[in-house]
């Protein structure tokens, strides 16, 4: 597991609106829970929290919804991540021990470092938008399981 449930619910969320609103639409909590197989609480608490960090933008009342800014939809995984999870995945250590470091390495510090590296590097490079593209089929979003 690299990513908590909520990071991946977001990252499952983010992908659908990029889908759902390249026409200037919104999409509602709701619509967004039951095409992404995601309970709706959880769907709110992400986007909420997405919605601080000004990664999705939403807008209230009858029209209203979540949506993508054109320059939104180039974000890098890595901010969804961190805005979710933290930065625990790319500082903490693989085995949970505390006092883990360069001076002080556990057994597998330096191949988990590696790995570690390895995946931030993914997430810098990788946008919300490519993840799109590869995982939508005409109108049919695709939960990958």
């Amino acid at each position: 597991i690299i990513f908590s449930k909520g990071c991946e619910y977001a990252i499952r969320a983010m992908i659908y609106i990029v889908t759902k609103t390249s026409d200037g639409t919104k999409v509602g909590i709701k619509d967004i829970a039951k095409q992404t197989d995601t309970p709706e609480p959880f769907v709110a608490k992400v986007l909420q929290t997405l919605s601080r960090k000004q990664i999705v933008a939403s807008i209230k009342g009858p029209n209203g919804g979540f949506y993508i800014e054109p320059k939104s939809k180039h974000i890098p995984l890595i901010d969804i991540v961190k805005a979710i999870d933290g930065d625990d995945l790319f500082l903490s250590c693989g085995l949970g021990i505390k006092n883990c470091s360069e001076k002080r390495p556990c057994p597998i510090h330096y191949e988990y470092k590696e790995i570690r590296d390895q995946i931030k590097e993914m997430l810098k490079t990788n946008t919300i938008q490519e993840l799109a593209a590869g995982l939508v089929s005409g109108d049919t979003f695709l939960v990958k399981r």
